[in-house]
């Protein structure tokens, strides 16, 4: 059933479309109520309005910490199309409101810029949640509106017949998620604080809302059902936030999302132009160079076999040349910061590749969580933000030092190594990984992997691993393949036997003191 809008009731802290939104309603002859600053805006742009202190005939008191929490005002939004209540509502004085248009304090931005706890109080919404939920309950007769982006549906539809019922219904159902997500944001903050109102690492209430943005065609497997979910405020830089470029190409699938996530949480942690390139969430192909293109090339000559239906991270902008490589092999997946308008045209030129541009960029330390659903409940952990430095400030253990150059080596191999399921065994040389071991149940025959993916490769190269060596056995086998230097966590009750295998190999080995799971 279409409902003509004949009074409006505007308070929004977001002012953006606001003034265009008030100019159309009022061209219609919408009468529209508002309060503060909404009031003196729309005025300014010579749309009128009645404040509604003076529909309600009461001020705004306590420093406009009341003024819409009214009878005259939620009667006028509540009230049902029928005559018992416009008869209560007559006698209340009130009217009909059938628009309501609100956006909430902004309480999530004031916790991010870490303002005092008495700031972030005051900006805790209350008049503004009740009028949505309102106005959300009653969408049989009422449309309600939070989103800007909505403002342009509004307009057309005022100057048309009216709104429908499926676009109030579906309003209302952005409205109640808009108010949920929002009392979540609240209830993390309060139950975040210790009693001195220090920020706790884990709040007490871990409630999580997330948009829907769309179904896939299936899940891991093509008998399961899957769809993306984004957070309400995912951070530029991240995945979520990253725009599709190849314009209305194959759609990303659960397999390709999660192999992005990996591929770009990898290549934030170099500094210098590198790649990554990752198969089943593992990295198989790093490189680090100075111009991108070279990154990208030994990258993916690293494991050319494994390269093929891989997913590409960059952290740089790509140009050109790095283009022109990125077409010579299938791939599924680019994502990185940008493209260059020359390399855009080139590989969009290629069948079914998905390219994505984050647009701005996280660096490795971002803080952040991890979440792993179990049955019932969430694992929840801080992510892992460390790596970076650690071979340098890492302990020498055996006879012999590495050198720089092995140095630089270890760094990379140390790097790329949290990011292979465990067990994991990375294989470097300067710049660039040539063999990887990921998810064995034992570390030596991880370490075979690797040598084995490697091939003539893994003599002179260095080793990174993500844990401890229970046994001697691993560095060994690291000596067998030729292996030269190796880093990793320490702390085996065989420590001494492990060093002892390095320093007979002649092998320099150092102990970083940190451990890079990854299940």
């Amino acid at each position: 059933m279409l409902r003509q809008i004949k009074r409006a009731l505007i308070s929004v802290s977001d002012k953006r479309g606001i003034l265009e939104l008030g100019k159309a309603l009022a061209a219609s002859g919408v009468e529209i109520l508002s309060t503060g600053g909404t009031a003196r805006a729309l005025r300014g742009a010579d749309v009128p309005v009645v404040d509604v202190s003076d529909y309600t005939d009461s001020p705004e008191v306590m420093d406009g910490r009341v003024k819409t929490l009214h009878p005259r005002v939620h009667g006028g939004i509540l009230m049902r199309d029928n005559i018992g209540d416009r008869t209560q509502l007559t006698e209340l004085g009130g009217l009909p409101i059938d628009l309501v248009v609100v956006n909430l304090y902004p309480f999530e931005q004031t916790v991010a810029r870490d303002a005092g706890h008495d700031e972030v109080i005051e900006n805790i919404d209350i008049g503004g949640p009740s009028m949505i939920r309102s106005a959300a309950k009653n969408h049989a007769r009422v449309a309600v509106v939070v989103d800007p982006a909505d403002y342009a549906t509004i307009i057309e539809a005022v100057r048309a017949d009216g709104i429908d019922q499926p676009t109030r219904t579906a309003l209302a159902a952005k409205a109640f998620s808009h108010t949920a997500a929002y009392d979540a944001a609240i209830a993390r903050y309060m139950t975040g604080r210790g009693p001195d109102g220090s920020r706790l690492a884990f709040p007490g209430t871990l409630a999580l809302t997330f948009e829907k943005v769309s179904d896939l065609r299936y899940g891991e497997n093509a008998h399961q059902a899957g769809a993306f979910y984004r957070e309400r405020t995912a951070p530029d830089g991240s995945l979520a936030a990253a725009r599709s470029l190849d314009e209305g190409g194959k759609a990303l699938s659960y397999n390709n999302l999660v192999d992005l996530e990996a591929a770009l949480d990898a290549v934030r942690e170099h500094e210098a132009p590198a790649a990554v390139v990752v198969k089943h969430t593992n990295p198989c192909g790093v490189a680090v160079a100075e111009r991108l293109s070279d990154a990208y090339r030994m990258a993916r000559e690293a494991d050319a076999l494994s390269a093929f239906g891989g997913i590409v991270a960059l952290n740089r902008e790509v140009d050109a040349a790095t283009a022109e490589l990125l077409k010579e092999t299938f791939l599924e997946c680019v994502i990185a910061p940008g493209y260059a308008e020359d390399a855009l045209e080139l590989l969009r030129r290629k069948k079914s590749l998905r390219l994505l541009a984050t647009g701005g960029w996280q660096g490795a330390g971002h803080a952040d969580y991890t979440l792993k659903r179990i049955g019932g409940g969430l694992v929840v952990q801080q992510r892992d933000a460390t790596g970076p430095g650690e071979v340098d400030g890492a302990q020498v253990v055996t006879e012999r030092a590495p050198s720089a150059e092995e140095l630089a080596a270890l760094d990379l191999a140390w790097r790329v190594c949290k990011h292979v399921k465990s067990n994991a065994i990375v294989l470097a040389k300067p710049g660039r990984t040539v063999g990887v071991g990921a998810g064995q149940m034992s570390r030596v025959l991880a370490v075979e992997i690797a040598a084995q993916k490697a091939g003539d490769d893994a003599r002179g190269s260095v080793m990174a691993s993500d844990a401890f060596f229970p046994f001697p056995d691993g560095v060994e086998a690291a000596a067998n393949a030729g292996v030269t230097a190796v880093a990793q966590p320490g702390g085996s009750k065989k420590d001494a036997d492990v060093i002892a295998a390095a320093n007979a190999a002649g092998i320099a080995m150092v102990l970083t003191g940190v451990r890079h799971f990854r299940h």
